[in-house]
């Protein structure tokens, strides 16, 4: 079955914008893990635009799941993590204007000095994640480096879907399942997530069954606005777990 990581990070962006003690993120978390979620993920950003140190010293002590950290190979954010030992690292790009994370890592330009960082990680016992475009070069690279994981921005995919372009969707959807097989047989474990949201997501977990996790924050807190942050993680739960099922079944999707 797939397993579903919700990024929290906009229900401290709420909070933060009148710097109020509320909406709690750790009240949140427990929702989400209270409704199936299988992952609490959250972005701990340079610039800590939403999610704050304090936050995941507390998540740390509650999140009963796993907890996945994004982060930039930061120093001080390195040394918290190894302080805090998340079960995931997952390294991400960060530009301060951006308003959300643009693209994958781009591991080959970075790795002699992510190598360090990930070592040291690992010697801490936290499984290493790198957000990378679905491309075989950053793929091997990402072995290279001694990483667990790999998330795939699926950021392209979910803009030819916006455009209904049915060739540049199709093309998405072939480079994803390609780069899924060829992690998979290099012994990593795949992820994917970016711009994921209730109507996009189906064709991908159709075609490309590879896929073990998706990291789904923005559609899923923009959903509970109007039913709930417990039922929006449930539809999206239902979801994951209905069309797997089909497929795994043989039954038409």
């Amino acid at each position: 079955m797939k397993r579903l990581g919700v990024n929290i990070d906009h229900v401290a962006t709420l909070r933060q914008a009148r710097k109020t003690r509320y909406p709690n993120p750790m009240a949140a978390a427990a929702l989400v893990e209270k409704a199936g979620a299988d992952q609490i993920t959250v972005h701990l950003r340079e610039d800590r635009r939403h999610i704050q140190d304090d936050d995941l010293r507390e998540l740390r002590k509650t999140v009963s799941t796993l907890l996945n950290l994004e982060m930039a190979a930061a120093p001080d954010i390195v040394n918290l993590a190894c302080e805090i030992k998340p079960n995931v690292v997952t390294f991400v790009p960060e530009r301060r204007q951006e308003l959300t994370t643009e693209g994958g890592l781009h591991v080959v330009k970075v790795a002699e000095m992510l190598s360090p960082v990930v070592r040291r990680l690992k010697q801490s016992g936290i499984e290493v994640s790198l957000f990378i475009e679905p491309d075989l070069k950053q793929i091997e690279e990402s072995v290279r480096l001694g990483a667990d994981r790999v998330e795939f921005h699926t950021g392209r995919y979910c803009e030819e879907v916006d455009k209904r372009d049915k060739k540049g969707i199709q093309d998405e959807l072939t480079h994803l399942k390609q780069a899924s097989q060829f992690a998979l047989e290099k012994g990593l474990s795949v992820a994917a997530g970016h711009g994921l949201n209730y109507d996009n997501i189906e064709d991908l977990l159709r075609q490309v069954p590879e896929i073990e996790e998706y990291n789904i924050g923005h559609s899923v807190v923009s959903r509970a606005i109007f039913v709930g942050l417990e039922q929006a993680v449930k539809e999206m739960k239902e979801i994951l777990e209905t069309v797997t099922a089909n497929h795994d079944s043989g039954r038409p999707l």
